[in-house]
């Protein structure tokens, strides 16, 4: 039987917590700030819950990390 492999890029972009919800970092987050409001901007700081739907998904990719 084949070894079982981690989607890299998955596991690069997502978080999973101890209660098992799936975290990701928001994106157009890195430069080009000042144009932005400040409460955007703070918006776009705090990590984001993925939807069950993809989380599942998510979770299938990250089998065993």
């Amino acid at each position: 039987m084949p070894k079982r492999r981690v989607k890299r890029s998955v596991a690069r972009r997502f978080k999973i917590t101890k209660t098992g919800k799936v975290m990701f970092a928001h994106q157009n987050h890195g430069h080009h700030k000042m144009h932005r409001s400040g409460s955007r901007n703070r918006r776009g700081k705090e990590p984001g819950v993925l939807a069950p739907e993809f989380a599942k998904k998510v979770r299938k990719m990250l089998s065993y990390v």
